[in-house]
């Protein structure tokens, strides 16, 4: 017991250091995604903090795995590179038995998550999305970056080469507006400002000391000049329009919601498929086919007037009958949709238990306890665990696999493969020489011959 609780101090501390070395790494990147339409822009500080603080959640889902899965090969390498490893074998112990309190540690860990997906994550994406529409209704311009086109609003192009700090006001503009099919209009000021109407149904664009350059008919060419000059866009199409605090999307849904969403689907997809059997089944059964030709008048045999009514009869089945197949087909997409998130909020938290068999045996293997080899390989299984999660994803939105097949197929895989490797170690005490894979790596990635100890 005594040495379990000593496996268990190994583990648990870089677990912390873990943990806050990674949400460190995210939070950096996150600043250096957004920065460019925060930072500067007259946003107040407390709602950056407050935008960073709901992010915190889904950084929460990815780093807690990851830091199970460094602790634990930072644990177990430390263990087997000081050679206690080969002492508890020795002294004939168990070496199944030094994982029982990481196992429940992550167990317990996989329960929280799973807690946390269901009913912090959803609430914290919504928060999320509110709060960047709210910046942005208040700051219209946040869209636009210096020097790049922004193409969001339909039939407009606009270029400004600078956006002052209250992130309202442009210098220098350029707009190109195609809104009218058939001519282009070139409008340029040397300041614009972009705010929404009270409705915010529309953007307007309050232009000053510019000009219009309009191409109309008979290539008629007019310009003119302005002071100031309104310019009212649709922004309906904009980057983030307004939303109802009551629409949440698929990831913004806890399990017996997301469940509800796509029983509810399921019905409209049966009811779907009964008016599919209804208007096709008389194409496909003999006698009933009569049934779905029109009626024949006397006379009306092989006259044209007769076959131009079959005819438009026929087309106006096919239409209803691919109409109702592409319904089908969007239904099914979403209920899959639906049922992907439900498995995605089990299947992640399950990653701690997976990580945790690969990273024992893996860190009995390479025999080294450090911070820098155990991120390595750290990093590399977890990259190839989420290539195969997206993967299993995009797989199952397109209804190739099972949400389940989807979501589920990179717990499988790696946890097959730490069974495996935990076998090898502990009945073989096979090693891995990271040396000799370093050789593998083009050259300017090989650590020099001092660097491969890892302290």
């Amino acid at each position: 017991m005594i040495l379990s609780f000593y496996v268990m101090r190994k583990f648990f501390i870089p677990f912390l250091f873990s943990v806050f070395s990674l949400f460190s790494i995210f939070i950096l990147q996150f600043l250096m995604r957004f920065s460019e339409q925060l930072i500067g822009k007259g946003i107040a500080t407390t709602l950056i903090i407050q935008l960073i603080v709901y992010n915190l959640a889904w950084m929460m889902v990815l780093v807690v795995p990851m830091a199970v899965l460094v602790a634990t090969l930072m644990a177990f390498g430390g263990l087997s590179q000081n050679n206690e490893i080969t002492a508890i074998r020795a002294a004939g112990l168990s070496i199944y038995k030094l994982t029982i309190l990481p196992l429940i540690l992550a167990a317990g860990l996989v329960y929280f998550l799973i807690y946390f997906n269901n009913e912090i994550l959803p609430d914290a994406n919504h928060k999320t999305k509110n709060l960047m529409w709210e910046i942005t209704a208040t700051r219209p311009a946040l869209s636009i970056v210096p020097n790049v086109f922004m193409t969001e609003i339909s039939g407009y192009a606009i270029l400004a080469e600078k956006v002052t700090q209250d992130s309202n006001k442009l210098m220098n503009v350029k707009i190109y507006d195609n809104s009218r099919s058939g001519s282009v209009n070139i409008l340029t000021a040397k300041r614009g400002e972009l705010n929404f109407n009270l409705d915010r149904t529309k953007l307007v664009m309050n232009l000053f000391e510019g000009e219009i350059h309009e191409q109309g008919e008979n290539n008629l060419y007019r310009k003119i000049q302005f002071k100031q000059h309104l310019l009212l866009m649709n922004s309906e199409q904009f980057s983030l329009k307004k939303i109802t605090d009551d629409y949440r999307s698929d990831r913004e849904l806890g399990i017996a919601d997301l469940e509800l969403r796509a029983d509810s689907i399921k019905k409209v997809l049966h009811e779907h498929v009964q008016i599919m059997s209804r208007i096709s089944s008389p194409f496909f059964y003999g006698d009933s086919v009569g049934n779905a030709l029109p009626p024949m008048n006397a006379g009306d045999t092989g006259t044209p007037v007769y076959y131009e009514r079959l005819k438009g009869k026929v087309k106006q089945q096919l239409s209803t009958i691919e109409t109702t197949l592409t319904a089908i087909d969007y239904l099914i997409l979403q209920e899959y949709a639906y049922k992907v998130e439900v498995e995605k909020k089990f299947s992640i938290p399950a990653a701690c238990l997976v990580f945790l068999l690969l990273g024992a045996p893996l860190g009995m293997m390479t025999r080294r306890g450090g911070f820098g080899a155990a991120a390595s390989i750290s990093l590399f299984f977890f990259l190839l665990y989420w290539s195969f999660l997206i993967g299993g994803e995009k797989l199952a939105d397109r209804g190739l696999v099972s949400p389940f097949v989807g979501m589920w197929a990179a717990n499988f895989i790696l946890a097959l493969t730490g069974i495996y490797l935990f076998y090898r170690s502990v009945r073989d005490n096979a090693t891995i020489d990271l040396a000799s894979i370093q050789r593998f790596l083009p050259k300017r990635f090989r650590k020099s011959d001092g660097d491969v100890q890892d302290t």
